[in-house]
């Protein structure tokens, strides 16, 4: 059974990007995150080849990967300002859920590459829609750490994958965040009539 069209689009439409230093616990649940994951594997996938990959970063994990964010960054950026350091060293301690998405490209398939990388947007967008039809805020983040060899390394991704950004999910309150206004939807679209 298909949900009811017009409670669907207004959730897409109430999505917004939520700051990472606002999320807070709690976080999803296994369910709720599994549920969010099976949405992003729903994306379109032009020659069924599944590029997308999802490492989940929760608990004391996190902790380790705050410190992985620093070391990382003073040692691709010496001398780092503090307000930096500090700034990566808390995201992922505010945020109760960290997912590192990532890309297994096939160089060798028919399937272009850049049509590949546009599976995995599609698969996150799916992944953050779904975690804020369940009520959760989110935001996929890149920058230094998220195209660190070094990183994806330790986060496990092999030669043939890499990492390419994190999304951060959690609690938020309607306050920290007011929804954007829409954009003119003028400025975007327009017709062909050949």
């Amino acid at each position: 059974m298909l949900p009811e069209a017009g409670n669907t689009i207004e959730t897409l439409l109430s999505r917004r990007s939520v700051p990472a230093l606002q999320l807070r616990e709690p976080g999803p649940s296994p369910a709720q995150v599994d549920s969010a994951i099976d949405v992003a594997l729903r994306a379109p996938d032009h020659g069924a080849l599944r590029p997308w990959r999802f490492v989940l970063i929760q608990g004391a994990a996190r902790a380790r990967l705050s410190e992985l964010f620093v070391r990382r960054m003073q040692q691709r950026e010496p001398p780092t300002p503090p307000g930096k350091i500090d700034k990566a060293r808390d995201m992922p301690l505010r945020a109760p859920l960290v997912i590192a998405v990532g890309a297994q490209l096939r160089r060798d398939h028919k399937v272009p590459e850049h049509e590949q990388m546009l599976s995995i947007g599609a698969g996150v967008m799916n992944l953050l829609n779904a975690f804020h039809a369940q009520g959760f805020g989110a935001i996929w983040l890149t920058g230094g750490n998220a195209y660190d060899p070094e990183i994806a390394a330790a986060l496990g991704f092999d030669a043939q994958e890499r990492c390419l950004g994190f999304v951060y999910v959690g609690s938020t309150s309607p306050t920290d965040n007011p929804l954007p206004a829409r954009p003119e939807r003028a400025r975007f679209v327009r017709d062909w009539r050949g």
